[in-house]
């Protein structure tokens, strides 16, 4: 119930900002160029529309199937695939009338919108929150790795100093490189003493088939920072700013070390290990059935970032195009087994999300979204935008249009594919929903 109150209506409100957006992208430019726009509508309208108003030659809707939008334009081939228009001759307001040059701007004019849109909100997302990172140099204890990065030989409390591929300097930055293949050996000091780690080629597959474990998690000192109300620790005698250093008998130097012996007590009391002022001393705490004691842990220092008005663009540009090359490298990973069962639909984008009121998260991903958009809508697959822009580059070059019914068929396959991306996208969220993988 919590999803239908929060994440639908904020996902709504995302889809339709951009949506509506992209298709001014397309709007202004064909009204600059005087090409007729048909309609000019939110979501589809399959057989009927939830709302509807024509004003002049255009019709303006709201249609009841959110997978997009569009604006149709007289005289192109598009989803409509209006044949009876196209046997018509040309007409002065007609899309195919107009140079090839004015055709390209739009067409691409949504894709424009939408990049620009991405990085815009981004550059306000750095001047009004700022940015936080992770610093590889303040995880001082090392990690805790995830079995398979033990299996390519990292171990417990290893430093982490860098990598390969990327000079960001912080794990977020670590972890996306080393998934995206820029990232093929990393440094760490193990024990004082400097060491490489070599990763193969096929690490990203590995890392796609374990799909959230975290390839590391900073190892700290379990401090406690927080007491739940209604959990074992509220009822013992546990206080703030105490280092919780075993359960019973063995040691748990570090939080990650809790978490995984705790899990192993679930619905007992155990007896913590407690340090405080310098003492020791021993103190009984009953374990939920879920393993938890209602304690939380002094977080790590991370590094945050503030940025001025003027400064905060280049800031949200830098990280814009950061997230768009993300995703052009991430496009190889679509072609294997693996990247494929990875690709998400409704279901994925609504846990993007968080509360309702939760601006920043909110912004972040209409951003992630908007830039994603323009990214898979340049791509040259019939029926998205790249697909008419590259027909449109072919004219330029041979000096005449491509063969209508080669457009229409390419059209129409165009539409299959897209239809299959949404089934395989919005299948696999079934499937993970079923198996209890989401």
């Amino acid at each position: 119930m919590d999803i239908l109150l929060t994440q639908v209506p904020q996902f709504i409100l995302c889809l339709s900002l951009l949506i509506v957006l992209h298709e001014m992208g397309h709007f202004f430019p064909a009204r600059w160029f005087k090409v007729r726009v048909e309609k000019f509508y939110l979501f589809f309208d399959p057989w009927f529309s939830l709302w509807k108003k024509k004003v002049g030659d255009t019709e303006y809707g709201v249609g009841w199937l959110p997978l997009g939008g569009y604006v149709k334009l007289s005289g192109m081939i598009d989803e409509s695939m209006d044949r009876d228009q196209m046997a018509k001759p040309p007409q002065p307001w007609e899309f195919r009338s107009k140079p090839a040059w004015q055709r390209l701007i739009v067409m691409i004019g949504g894709v424009v919108v939408n990049l620009l849109l991405g990085l815009v909100i981004y550059s306000m997302v750095m001047f009004v929150w700022g940015r936080e990172t992770l610093p590889l140099s303040s995880m001082e204890y090392g990690v805790h790795p995830s079995d398979q990065m033990q299996a390519y030989g990292f171990e417990e409390g290893d430093v982490i100093l860098g990598g390969t591929g990327t000079d960001s300097g912080t794990m977020e930055g670590l972890m996306r490189a080393i998934l995206l293949g820029d990232c093929r050996e990393v440094r760490v000091r193990r024990d004082g003493r400097e060491m490489s780690i070599t990763l193969p080629d096929s690490v990203d597959q590995s890392i796609l088939r374990s799909e959230r474990t975290p390839l590391f998690l900073p190892r700290r000192p379990f401090v406690v920072d927080t007491i739940l109300p209604d959990g074992g620790a509220a009822q013992s005698s546990l206080r703030l700013s105490d280092r919780i250093v075993a359960i019973g008998e063995v040691p748990t130097p570090f939080f990650g070390d809790f978490q995984k012996e705790v899990k192993e007590h679930k619905g007992e009391e155990i007896v913590l290990g407690v340090e405080r002022a310098g003492g020791y001393m021993l103190i009984p705490v009953q374990v939920s059935a879920d393993g938890l004691i209602g304690a939380g842990a002094r977080p790590l220092e991370t590094k945050k970032e503030t940025f001025g008005f003027f400064a905060s663009f280049p800031a949200g540009i830098e990280h814009g195009i950061s997230v768009l090359t993300g995703q052009a490298r991430s496009m190889k990973l679509l072609g294997t087994k693996e990247g494929a069962k990875q690709v998400g639909g409704f279901w994925r984008i609504l846990q993007l999300f968080g509360d309702w009121g939760d601006w920043q998260t909110f912004w972040n991903v209409t951003a992630f979204l908007s830039i994603v958009l323009a990214f898979m809508n340049i791509l040259p697959i019939p029926a998205l935008d790249g697909g008419h822009v590259m027909f449109l580059l072919y004219e330029m070059v041979a000096g005449k249009p491509a063969p209508e019914k080669v457009m229409e068929v390419a059209q129409l396959i165009g539409m299959i594919l897209v239809l299959g991306l949404l089934l395989l996208a919005n299948g696999n969220d079934i499937f993970k929903g079923i198996s209890g993988a989401l």
